[in-house]
């Protein structure tokens, strides 16, 4: 009977182990991703460089739920917010939309909000001129402004938002445009024309395993 079930697991796993051995074979080094010179993270880890006012990123946030969705249940995924846009009112409004998001993170409605602050710019085709507007918005959403101003200043969401500033500087001389992907620290996916939104999730959750 042991032997049995040793056997009935194999016959599980060998499909998915073909599986995984297939998408490997189909991803190249050079040509769908980019190994890094940098130390590798201590557990898998998928990181997303974007900003609010890039339409791309806009666009991409349900491939971004996608890949949340099949990633392994050991990888983290973090999202990092630019200043270095071009549009978006400069670098110090950028810096307020990154420590906006620092307050939905800390309110535990990080995409609830996060997708707030994408539609008042992508779908209603508003400004964002500061904080003033962003409790605005979190406001619409069902934030206190007490809580908000209060959050904004506290050491907790400061402090998240020195490590999304750091987490620009380690990987800035890789980051062209966005969004981009940093997964494990080290690999960063190419995405070439004829690829799918499937075949995009498929390679990023691939290399997370790597």
């Amino acid at each position: 009977m042991k032997k049995f079930a040793v056997l009935l697991i194999m016959a599980l796993l060998l499909p998915l182990q073909a599986c995984a051995q297939e998408q490997g074979a189909k991803w190249e080094k050079g040509t769908h991703y980019k190994v890094l010179d940098e130390d590798a993270t201590d557990k898998p880890t998928i990181t997303e460089y974007f900003s609010f006012w890039c339409p791309h990123c806009y666009n991409f946030e349900p491939i971004v739920a996608q890949i949340k969705n099949n990633m392994g249940d050991n990888t983290r995924f973090n999202k990092v917010h630019v200043n270095f846009m071009r549009v978006g009112g400069g670098q110090a409004v950028q810096d307020d939309a990154t420590k906006a998001m620092m307050i939905g993170r800390a309110l535990k409605q990080s995409e609830k909000l996060n997708a707030a602050i994408f539609n008042y710019i992508h779908e209603q085709r508003a400004s964002v001129t500061g904080m003033k507007d962003l409790r605005s918005i979190f406001a619409v959403n069902g934030v206190d402004t007490a809580e908000f101003d209060k959050l904004a200043s506290s050491f907790g969401v400061n402090s998240m938002v020195k490590k999304n500033q750091k987490m620009i500087d380690d990987y800035r001389s890789h980051l062209n445009g966005v969004p981009t992907f940093i997964i494990n620290g080290k690999y960063m996916p190419v995405f070439t024309r004829e690829m799918t939104q499937d075949d995009m999730v498929n390679l990023i959750v691939w290399l997370s395993n790597q």
